[in-house]
């Protein structure tokens, strides 16, 4: 089994923004989302983007006026985002998420970890690691969001366990998942169309079962308000303030 860091490089990389779709509406939407949110704009806050990706969310908190410490371990969305970040206040980093206080410079208004990113990392006392050093780094109003897909709560089933993710003329990807006690092994199964036919390329990593009550708590634990709710593509959304409701 491939190593997080391996599957991307390897395998999800490569396609990542054509997984998310037309890059330009993810960003629309989660601009949507941060102002629903009550991020507003800004000419000297700082925003910290945990698992960045192409940027879905780390270029709409930048055309705010954050200046915006962006992480991830994938080089490949790394170098994508580093170009689309040309003349916007964005500092990019092929970085371990756990070590991002390294690379700040101080306290953060906002600090996002989307997409299931928080089921990438090694372990669950790594999880309360990362959430006490979010909570250890927010200034007295700050916000904290993350989002991820709960693998705890219910096992899917027989042939649920089959995920269509997106398909087109030339490319098809699907998602099978295999439960063990504390992980999803998660096998993304890649068919593409070459001049010799379709081909067809399998990758599979481990991602944790989080549960999202003891997520709530762990935050709460650090002093934070916390709210529970439902974030996009059928994911858990928690929202963690300082000093306000």
């Amino acid at each position: 089994m491939a190593s997080v860091t391996e599957h991307y490089e390897q395998h999800l990389g490569p396609i990542y923004t054509w997984m998310g779709g037309d890059l330009q509406a993810v960003i629309e939407r989660n601009r949507a989302e941060l102002q629903e949110l009550g991020v507003k704009p800004s000419e000297h806050g700082v925003a910290i983007d945990l698992g960045a990706g192409p940027g879905g969310y780390t270029i709409p908190l930048a055309q705010a006026g954050y200046a915006t410490l962006a992480l991830d371990t994938c080089a490949l969305l790394v170098a994508e985002l580093q170009e689309r970040a040309a003349g916007l206040p964005i500092r990019v980093l092929q970085a371990d998420l756990l070590a991002f206080r390294q690379y700040g410079e101080g306290m953060a208004e906002v600090i996002v970890c989307m997409g299931d990113t928080l089921t990438h990392l090694p372990s669950q006392e790594a999880v309360g690691r990362l959430l006490r050093d979010v909570a250890a780094t927010l200034t007295p109003s700050g916000l904290f969001c993350t989002t991820f897909r709960d693998y705890y709560t219910t096992e899917l089933q027989g042939a649920a366990r089959f995920i269509p993710v997106r398909s087109d003329s030339h490319r098809i990807l699907t998602c099978f998942l295999e439960y063990v006690a504390t992980h999803v092994n998660v096998y993304d199964v890649l068919q593409e169309h070459t001049e010799a036919g379709w081909k067809m390329s399998v990758s599979d990593y481990p991602k944790l079962r989080l549960d999202p009550a003891w997520v709530v708590a762990e935050l709460e634990a650090q002093g934070l308000t916390v709210r529970q709710d439902r974030g996009g593509n059928g994911m858990i959304r928690i929202v963690a303030h300082c000093g306000r409701e």
